[in-house]
């Protein structure tokens, strides 16, 4: 089953952060991530949420580990605003439903 990395954080300007993200494609390619979901809050727009995708736990709590080596970059501390630790989940059920 698939394991996925939550991350949660409050962005100063989320275009500005979302340039940011997507300069570390390569990063996480290396890094073992088999894809991932960039989420924003309706109500909050500069709440972002990213879940990222593993094959394994080990590769998750990997990756956590050399983003937080990430995080203390000045350009990573110039984006946010709140941090929220990131949390290893593990999938253990999905369905999805067709229109009828």
């Amino acid at each position: 089953m698939t394991t996925t990395l939550h991350l949660e954080n409050t962005v100063h300007d989320f275009e500005s952060w979302k340039a940011v993200f997507d300069k570390f494609d390569r990063f996480r390619a290396d890094n073992k991530v088999r894809s991932y979901r960039v989420s924003r809050s309706v109500a909050s727009p500069q709440k972002v949420i990213v879940d990222l995708d593993f094959d394994s736990i080990a590769d998750a709590e990997s990756f956590s580990a050399a983003l937080a080596k990430v995080r203390t970059t000045p350009q990573s501390k110039a984006q946010l605003v709140e941090f929220v630790e990131p949390v290893v989940l593990e999938l253990v059920a999905e369905r999805t439903f067709t229109a009828v």
